[in-house]
């Protein structure tokens, strides 16, 4: 089984383009409830690890964008053995930055007193890579999925993500079949980035996807479900 894990305020219509493509596919909500989200990564993990159990899925391959990512680590590390392949794409693995805890308060802050369709507004634009923001096919389902997710799970996601635990030393420790991948264009995560990650895990694939962003999964999905197929087909234990 194919286990997808959205990032933040994203759910399972960031992976349209997967789930239609790959048979028996799941995009899973490892986030909670919107009126009680999850606020840690080891949460996250425990629901996601609780959702391939209620889905029958012992083993799975398992692909995390951007937070969700951060989350499929922490299901790696919680559940080694469960976890077949594993992908790391448009994410991070460094520690917190001196200035990540203001900056990201300042988002918050402009949800609460603007409104959050203004903290949207704000933060998706430079998640797309510039040609694509223009493009309404691609840009306009992403921008109803955040609005949809509201204030209250960005605010708990954002706490997760500022308090996250170490994830540097995991990566030694991985032994699956690994994709790591990114977009050309992706300021937020960009490609250097993913190529330090890739050199950290042995079994790895390390893959930049032209002209796409940090919310690859729409902007070029053509590159990304033939990057997922070349993953799927790596022989793994």
């Amino acid at each position: 089984m194919l286990i997808f894990l959205p990032g933040l305020i994203c759910d399972a219509r960031i992976y349209a383009p997967q789930t239609a493509a790959f048979d028996g596919s799941h995009a899973v909500n490892a986030y909670g409830p919107k009126d009680k989200p999850a606020d840690s990564l080891q949460e996250m993990a425990r629901i996601a690890l609780s959702d391939a159990d209620r889905l029958g899925a012992d083993k799975f391959d398992l692909f995390g964008h951007s937070m969700g990512g951060r989350v499929a680590l922490e299901v790696y590390r919680q559940a080694p053995d469960r976890v077949r392949r594993l992908a790391l794409v448009s994410t991070g693995v460094h520690p917190l930055g001196a200035t990540e805890p203001e900056s990201r308060e300042a988002l918050k802050a402009i949800g609460h007193e603007q409104g959050f369709e203004a903290l949207v507004d704000h933060w998706l634009p430079p998640m797309v890579a510039e040609k694509n923001r223009a493009n309404a096919a691609i840009y306009e389902p992403m921008q109803d999925m955040c609005l949809s997710m509201g204030q209250d799970v960005f605010d708990a996601q954002i706490n997760a993500l500022v308090n996250r635990p170490d994830v540097e030393s995991l990566l030694p420790q991985i032994t699956c079949p690994t994709l790591v991948m990114t977009g050309e264009l992706d300021a937020w995560a960009p490609p250097a980035q993913h190529e330090a990650i890739a050199s950290s895990i042995a079994n790895s694939q390390f893959v930049v996807v032209p002209g796409a962003g940090h919310m690859i999964q729409m902007e070029a999905p053509a590159a990304v479900n033939e990057a997922i197929t070349r993953w799927l087909e790596t022989p793994a234990s």
